[in-house]
């Protein structure tokens, strides 16, 4: 008698359908490998069959995040239900409720950590600075009394996962580590264009302040932003530098063109703020400049320095300060033999051990063991 299919759901209510770590990378993983997979999201672009992978759309987000985080988790969970998966796999810390009642309907649950949440809550904008210390500290405990309940517990970095250890001891991580071949480029250092790039979202957590204004402290080099703003009075700000005069602002940019973006490219930027959440993180882009053959400017925080001075990949600058960040742009442009040892010695690196096949492997084989 064969074995049936296993059938698997992950579940956002925040992250877009196409999401690299949740839909190019995990979902697509699964399918491939032979699981049913389906993808609950909420963007109101209707589903569809894409990789193997079954995204089925719950309606667009409207209302604000309080509507985000009542409205469209139910629908969510009503989706989930109505699916009737082997496994469930949430995305998103708000729909922690949401595994807390299939758990008590018999179903396998694990909770993606992609944040430290409590440690986010602290860097937020929108929130004064009592409403980020307590809502942070609500959400700690919070986490620490549901946690246990999960089947496991996946995390995004390491330090992640030593926080959610003492938690759940079914603790792994799945590190975030760029697909080996999706942006491999073989362009020559002589052809590209005396260009750097920004890829992902633009905040004022995220150093977009510093780096235009690192650009004054450069001669004949463009920044090219690919992403979106999220607060449209920094956005405004910024388009007021002069430094703005040295950018061009791509707005979002599919996976392709990002890979055109970066194949041109002489340095990778990601000079994040020195916010509780971001010093122990591992941007995803990071690793993804470095899979481009990129040399990589990073902010100088410990476990930064320790990937890009270990591996010989980049420079490591204070985000605060836009002369550094500046001096390290024209630095690469100014020594393109070095610039270019660097952008290899990043690749090598992913090759051998920032890449998504490694991390596969600790996916299928959490999936292998709750699937029987």
């Amino acid at each position: 008698m064969l074995k049936p299919t296993p059938k698997v759901a992950h579940l956002t209510s925040a992250h877009p359908r196409y999401d690299t770590r949740i839909f190019i990378k995990m979902c697509s993983s699964l399918a491939a490998k032979g699981y049913a997979v389906s993808l609950v999201v909420a963007d109101g672009k209707s589903d569809e069959v894409k990789h193997g992978v079954s995204i089925v759309d719950v309606g667009a987000k409207t209302g604000g995040r309080l509507s985000r985080m009542t409205k469209i988790v139910k629908r969510v969970f009503e989706k989930a239900k109505e699916l009737d998966a082997d496994i469930y796999h949430l995305h998103d810390p708000e729909l922690i409720p949401v595994g807390l009642k299939l758990r008590k309907l018999g179903k396998t649950v694990f909770f993606d950590a992609h944040e430290d949440f409590p440690k986010q809550l602290l860097g937020k904008p929108y929130l004064n600075k009592l409403s980020k210390l307590v809502l942070s500290k609500i959400f700690e405990y919070y986490e620490r009394y549901v946690c246990p309940s999960f089947d496991a517990i996946v995390t995004a970095t390491p330090f992640i996962r030593e926080k959610f250890l003492m938690m759940n001891p079914n603790t792994l991580v799945i590190n975030n580590y760029p697909l080996l071949d999706e942006l491999a480029n073989t362009c020559d250092w002589a052809q590209k264009d005396n260009e750097v790039a920004y890829v992902g979202g633009i905040a004022k957590i995220r150093g977009i302040e510093e780096l235009i204004a690192a650009m004054d402290f450069t001669q004949g080099v463009r920044l090219n932003l690919a992403g979106i703003f999220s607060e449209i009075a920094v956005e405004e700000k910024v388009k007021n530098c002069p430094g703005w005069s040295q950018v061009t602002h791509l707005g979002f940019v599919n996976r392709q063109k990002v890979n055109e973006l970066l194949a041109k490219s002489k340095a990778g930027l990601v000079t994040f703020l020195p916010s509780p959440n971001h010093i122990d993180a591992q941007p995803n882009k990071m690793f993804e400049y470095m899979s481009a053959g990129l040399p990589i400017i990073t902010s100088n925080f410990t476990l930064w320095r320790e990937i890009v001075e270990g591996n010989e990949c980049g420079l490591c600058v204070d985000p605060m300060d836009p002369k550094a960040i500046g001096g390290a742009i024209q630095y690469l442009i100014d020594h393109p033999a070095e610039a270019d040892q660097m952008g290899k010695n990043g690749r090598q690196a992913v090759e051998k051990k920032y890449n998504w096949l490694i991390e596969e492997q600790k996916l299928l084989k959490l999936y292998k063991e709750f699937s029987g």
